[in-house]
């Protein structure tokens, strides 16, 4: 249900920026805001309690975003606020951020090394991404788990590539057991 959510709204000020040609604009603009959510959950939790009047919530929405985000995004937070589904405003600008990605053909990618990359190293990752995926460009997060021996986790979208020395050792152990031993 939360995925029909996001999609639907999503889809719909996906469909306000492109009609309006403002794209690139709105994507600035949800990302702002977006990192401004995260970082303010009790806000989140302020404009979902159910005893709240709407009105209100509408009023804190226009206080906080009026004159800092385009008419098309305040107004589009104020309907997500009517609508009862400001539990869902992460997900919702998420999947909108997702969707302009994919029409502008931007890989979101995130890669989980056991130890800090080089600037060489990223950069060489991210050529072998553009060459074995159709997009072309990516925004790709970086991050370090020790827990993983060596090698890398590559995820993209639903894709996970698990070139770690941690699951080689695994799948290698699990084939070891496998095999019976005889006298």
């Amino acid at each position: 249900m939360a995925k029909l959510v996001s999609k639907t709204y999503g889809d719909a000020l996906f469909e306000v920026a492109v009609e309006e040609g403002t794209l690139d604009t709105m994507l600035e603009e949800v990302e702002a805001v977006l990192q401004v959510l995260k970082g303010n959950k009790e806000y989140i939790n302020l404009l979902s309690h159910p005893k709240i009047p709407v009105d209100e919530k509408k009023a804190m929405v226009e206080e906080a975003f009026k004159d800092k985000v385009s008419p098309e995004l305040a107004g589009f937070l104020i309907t997500i606020v009517e609508k009862g589904r400001f539990t869902e405003i992460e997900d919702i600008l998420s999947y909108f951020m997702s969707r302009v990605w994919e029409e502008k053909k931007t890989g979101v990618a995130c890669v989980t090394s056991a130890a800090v990359l080089s600037e060489t190293q990223k950069k060489e990752i991210e050529a072998k991404l553009l060459e074995t995926t159709s997009y072309v460009q990516f925004r790709t997060d970086y991050a370090v788990n020790p827990a993983l021996i060596g090698g890398m986790v590559i995820k993209i979208g639903d894709r996970v590539v698990d070139g770690s020395v941690k699951t080689k050792l695994e799948n290698m152990a699990k084939e070891l057991n496998k095999i019976q031993l005889s006298n």
